[in-house]
């Protein structure tokens, strides 16, 4: 079965724009700031030798600094594949305060 990128989506739970995640390596606060589909180079096929590509979801995040505001400052961004556990790994979403 071909994955898609509805796959990724459901299977990593990842967060939406807008969301804060925290590092869990830092305790840093990120909001997502952009959410997209693209493709990722992996392993070539074996029998073929042709490469080949896999859906993945890239999401930019901000570092979020008090009185700075959103979209200035350090930003960085990750694609994350059904085949990765690097979103899971290093990162929290963080409760949204109601107001």
């Amino acid at each position: 079965m071909m994955e898609t990128h509805d796959d990724v989506l459901r299977e990593k739970h990842l967060p939406r724009v807008g969301q804060t995640v925290r590092s869990k390596k830092y305790g840093t606060l990120w909001r997502v700031m952009e959410k997209r589909e693209v493709w990722q180079s992996t392993s070539d096929d074996p029998e073929s030798g042709d490469p080949r590509m896999v859906p993945a979801i890239y999401l930019c995040y901000w570092k979020i600094k008090p009185g700075v505001l959103p979209g200035i400052g350090k930003m960085m961004g990750y694609a994350y594949t059904l085949h990765d556990t690097t979103f899971e790994t290093n990162w929290e979403a963080v409760e949204e305060q109601k107001t």
